[in-house]
């Protein structure tokens, strides 16, 4: 069974940080692309960040130099440290890695930046 574990979110206040992470199962060997996703409510889903096997970085414009993507290639953990947060970052989060071609999902975790 294929399985990805995000832990980290929570209620934060405007200016904040949070740190999300996520775990995938041993028998997820050979993954390449990971990331998270974030949707609000009334939103579509939309990407955040990924990082490749490789170790390159990519990010939406929106989250530049304040969320940085980091990844354990031996745990197969991938993170996402968000500074500076702000209300518009309310979202649920969603780990995704890719393999052989395969898109899978976490649970999503809420993450709330509010006063």
């Amino acid at each position: 069974q294929v399985q990805l574990v995000e832990s980290g979110g929570g209620l934060v206040q405007p200016g904040g940080s949070l740190r999300l992470s996520c775990a995938a199962s041993r028998r997820m060997l050979g993954i390449n692309t990971m990331g998270w996703y974030r949707q609000a409510p009334g939103k579509q889903r939309e990407l955040v960040a990924s990082i490749s096997s490789s170790g390159i970085t990519g990010y939406a414009d929106s989250v530049k130099g304040r969320f940085t993507i980091s990844r354990d290639n031996a745990k197969i953990e991938v993170s996402l440290q968000m500074n500076s947060l702000k209300p518009e970052d309310t979202a649920v989060y969603y780990c995704n890695a890719i393999r052989f071609g395969v898109r899978y999902w976490g649970q999503g975790t809420q993450v709330t930046v509010s006063s």
